[in-house]
């Protein structure tokens, strides 16, 4: 088996303006610790030599995320090093019309470690497919980040979907919800 970290998202303006004036620079302050978290798990997946993907957003013009402007740019802690894939997406799937499936099957990968923003789009929605398309799934349940929707906080959607998600399966593949401290490359 061999197991893979995607990191989804963590660009410069993945959360710029969702959240209220007052919640802002707590979901800021937030964002920050699960890219550090991401970044130790970064660390661990080099240091066992595992293959490490990055997945960045190309949004439309006008987009907090359009391509190739300020807010598009990945965040200097997760970018790729040499020899990393980089995988470029257009919807919340990362799956969909991208060559991750093929970089994934080239590397014999059986097994992904996922993590990144947001959690309701993009981060489930890669699990979910991942699952379906025949990859056990590990979701860092500390990993993964939003904004507050509604009368969610950032917070509540976090734990809704490590809850929701923990035990998802299709056929013998299922996600397994667990926190980045206790996830382990082989």
């Amino acid at each position: 088996m061999t197991t893979a970290l995607i990191v989804i998202d963590v660009q410069d303006a993945i959360l710029q303006g969702l959240g209220a004036p007052s919640r802002q620079p707590i979901i800021n302050a937030a964002l920050d610790d699960v890219i550090r978290r991401l970044q130790e798990v970064q660390t661990s997946a080099r240091n066992a030599g595992a293959p490490v993907i990055v997945v960045q957003h190309d949004g439309e013009p006008g987009h907090r995320l359009a391509l190739g402007s300020e807010g598009w740019r990945l965040r200097d802690e997760i970018k790729p090093i040499r020899g990393e894939l980089l995988v470029h997406k257009r919807s919340c799937d990362s799956f969909f019309e991208t060559d991750l499936a093929e970089h994934l099957k080239e590397r014999n990968v059986t097994h992904l470690v996922v993590g990144g923003c947001m959690t309701q789009y993009c981060v489930d929605t890669t699990c979910r497919r991942a699952v379906s398309s025949g990859y056990d799934v590990t979701l860092l349940a500390d990993g993964h980040m939003t904004a507050d929707s509604g009368d969610l906080d950032f917070s509540q959607i976090i734990a809704h979907h490590n809850a929701l998600l923990d035990g998802f399966n299709a056929g013998a593949c299922a996600i397994q919800v667990r926190l980045s401290n206790d996830v382990r490359f082989r």
